[in-house]
């Protein structure tokens, strides 16, 4: 089951139907994007397998420049994305995708290839796949926040805001030097 309705949170265990659900996005996505779009990935929770999400799927596409977002824009709202605007530094452009009014089941993080946002999204989702101790600990803090906001998904999405930037930093300082 995908869906989940307006500012409510709920996490449900994983699906494995998500990965097909996510993959046939992508492509949808990447044809009706064309060449303006560099790449598009599954991200998120619902991208690692044994981890509890909302039942939403959070897609991330890369752009070469953000100078194609109007046209971009143009292309997807004529799919049936609603644009929800630019975020800037906390998510970039969002689309969503909605099954009905106000249920969301596709979220649509839209940012330029050489942003650390593009760089984080990928890179969180691999660590969580690759390690069990982290998914264990991020699905714990999800549950909790759930708890505390059922109703707030605001709050509910800043709650995890400090574990990830924590999680990313730490794993940023034990990267090899290149230099």
């Amino acid at each position: 089951m995908i869906g989940l309705r307006r500012h409510t949170v709920r996490v449900v265990e994983s699906d494995p139907g998500w990965t097909d659900l996510a993959a046939k996005a992508c492509v949808q996505v990447r044809e009706i994007g064309g060449d303006l779009i560099a790449d598009v990935q599954h991200v998120g929770s619902t991208a690692v397998a044994g981890m509890v999400a909302k039942p939403i799927l959070d897609l991330a596409a890369a752009v070469a420049t953000l100078d194609v977002m109007p046209k971009l824009i143009e292309k997807l709202t004529a799919l049936g994305y609603i644009y929800r605007g630019d975020g800037e530094d906390s998510g970039g452009h969002l689309f969503v995708w909605e099954t009905e009014p106000n249920v969301r089941t596709i979220h649509l993080h839209i940012v330029a290839l050489d942003d650390i946002q593009w760089q984080n999204y990928l890179r969180f989702r691999d660590m969580l796949r690759r390690d069990s101790d982290l998914r264990k600990r991020y699905s714990e803090l999800k549950e909790k926040l759930k708890e505390d906001f059922p109703d707030d998904r605001k709050s509910y999405t800043g709650g995890k805001h400090d574990f990830i930037r924590g999680v990313l930093n730490t794993e940023a300082k034990h990267e090899p030097d290149l230099e």
